[in-house]
């Protein structure tokens, strides 16, 4: 069984500032740690499921986050953005047996964590055909795209209620919620062990098929907190400036709108 991990690190536990999550903040070594921790036991949680290959992807901010040397021998693990479209989902193809996304936090503009935002945190807020979009979403859709089924995620409680909406069935670990600027966590190694048992789980008996349909048309818009990146955004073929801070764009194929992505967040 082949399994595939994309990692990111704000809704890792007991991450509450940037600089938790920022290389070269005095508080990072911490939480540098713990998300290491946390994908080893999702690692562990695999294999004890059957898993004989696991990729991991570091795909939180410079993509060089995790201890690589601390990692189970079975895993590869991939470091650094390549700028494939896929972006947190490089290298995921049809070979993969199941996806699991560890460390992952609500969207730009919720809130449910000190420390929501959509891939970047010049954006206010994106939306397909009017529904809010979150990484898990990006991440989920290439899933469904490369017909891979996405069976788990570890993060803050609204980004597990929103995978919830999405793939019904799919397994959550909440390890922290988002009040105000705070957040309240559970114990790190309670979250290891839950982040373990769930994987486990997750990856037990027959697995599902790829759980949704990908729509068959995409009507997004991109909010910018910036006018002037909405302005540069409506260079991109296709793009249209429908206000001073929005860009909007259209598309029956997903994969362009993974490569606009690429161009304008």
């Amino acid at each position: 069984m082949k399994i595939y991990i994309s990692v990111d690190m704000e809704g890792v536990c007991g991450t509450t500032s940037w600089d938790d999550v920022t290389k070269g903040k005095a508080d990072y070594p911490e939480f540098q740690r713990q998300v290491t921790q946390e994908v080893i036991a999702a690692c562990e949680g695999a294999l004890s499921a059957g898993a004989t290959e696991i990729v991991v992807n570091d795909a939180h901010d410079t993509a060089r986050n995790l201890i690589a040397a601390d990692l189970p021998e079975k895993t590869q693990l991939i470091r650094g953005w390549s700028y494939h479209p896929y972006m947190m989902m490089q290298e995921l193809d049809t070979s993969f047996d199941a996806a699991l996304c560890i460390g992952y936090h609500s969207f730009a503009g919720s809130g449910g964590s000190t420390l929501a935002h959509t891939m970047a945190t010049r954006i206010a807020s994106i939306t397909f055909n009017n529904q809010p979009v979150s990484e898990f979403l990006i991440s989920s859709y290439i899933a469904a795209l490369e017909q891979v089924p996405l069976v788990f995620i570890s993060g803050d409680q609204e980004i597990c209620d929103h995978a919830m909406e999405i793939i019904p069935g799919i397994e959550t670990v909440a390890v922290k919620s988002g009040i105000g600027r705070s957040t309240i966590n559970i114990h790190p190694q309670t979250a290891c062990e839950r982040i373990r048992n769930s994987v486990q789980k997750a990856l037990s008996g027959t697995l599902p098929p790829d759980r949704f349909d990908l729509p068959e048309k995409y009507a997004i818009n991109v909010s910018y907190k910036n006018p002037a990146d909405a302005y540069k955004a409506a260079f991109y073929p296709g793009v249209e400036q429908i206000s001073p801070t929005t860009v909007k764009f259209e598309t029956s194929d997903y994969f362009e709108v993974l490569r606009l992505f690429l161009f304008i967040l």
